[in-house]
């Protein structure tokens, strides 16, 4: 008699087959990308783009330049909205690409149920979502800073030095952070409720996120002797990324680095700790 040795097919471990899974939902996310690309372009620039060009082109051209009047002054803005302009960029992607798709998907199109029910942890899912959005973050970024660095009337000019060790470090680091934040969006207001996320967190973020000033200029607002605007502003994670971008971007005085790279970790840490926690119980009600 003849034995047959029957042998079986190698297995994956639960680490690789997880790190396959996660590739598999990142790469469907920019296929989207790529195939939406137009309006990814569309929703990045408009709002940039208008804030360079009105403030920094038609404000100088009817002489109501801001930052003091004249050349001088409406170079010293430019030097601040450049990078701000970078900052709520990377904010507005972790809010269009994951809380916006998010509430569709938690909504009338369900289209979570399918991804959740991939052989994968559902936090994989989560992280997915945080790394396409972060990802989406960093274009916006590379997109935005050339055309709002050259949007600008003559003799208005923004004072732009790269510092690439910055760049490199707190960039990502902030698509993360305002990707985390994104997930916590999405996973807490219903479909419903979107208008009142942008009335009540979007909005305040944005006009008190530094983008249109820095964070030391806000020092003369006071009661007394307490500097209550400055303060009250440190709970905003945009002042933080938009501190970081004028570091990075520009030689404008700016918030201590040293102050900046641990209260992001800490933002970018409670962020995706409360987002996929969130993902989790959404899913699983």
């Amino acid at each position: 008699m003849t034995t047959l040795s029957i042998q079986s097919a190698p297995t994956r471990s639960a680490f690789d087959a997880s790190r396959a899974a996660l590739g598999a939902l990142i790469l469907r996310d920019l296929v989207v990308l790529r195939k939406t690309f137009r309006e990814f372009l569309l929703r990045t620039l408009v709002q940039p783009f208008l804030l360079c060009f009105v403030f920094l082109f038609v404000f100088p051209k009817i002489g109501q330049a801001v930052g003091g009047g004249g050349a001088h002054g409406a170079s010293a803005f430019a030097t601040v909205l450049v990078p701000g302009v970078v900052g709520i960029s990377i904010m507005f992607q972790g809010v269009q690409s994951i809380a916006l798709v998010m509430a569709q998907e938690f909504g009338f199109t369900r289209e979570i149920e399918d991804r959740v029910q991939a052989p994968c942890p559902i936090w994989l899912v989560a992280v997915s979502k945080i790394l396409s959005g972060a990802v989406q973050g960093l274009i916006a970024a590379a997109i935005v800073f050339p055309i709002a660095s050259v949007v600008h009337a003559a003799g208005v000019t923004a004072d732009v030095s790269l510092h690439w060790l910055i760049i490199v470090t707190l960039v990502p680091l902030a698509c993360v952070t305002m990707a985390g934040l994104g997930l916590i969006l999405g996973t807490s207001f219903e479909p419903r409720n979107i208008g009142l996320m942008f009335g009540f967190i979007i909005l305040p973020i944005t006009f008190l996120g530094g983008t249109y000033y820095p964070w030391t200029h806000l020092a003369p607002v006071k009661i007394g002797g307490f500097h209550w605007l400055q303060t009250l502003v440190l709970i905003n994670p945009l002042v933080y990324v938009n501190e970081g971008m004028r570091a990075a971007f520009t030689n404008a005085p700016h918030m201590h680095l040293y102050v900046i790279y641990p209260v992001m970790l800490g933002f970018c840490t409670v962020f995706l700790w409360l987002g996929l926690r969130n993902f989790r119980r959404r899913v699983l009600s």
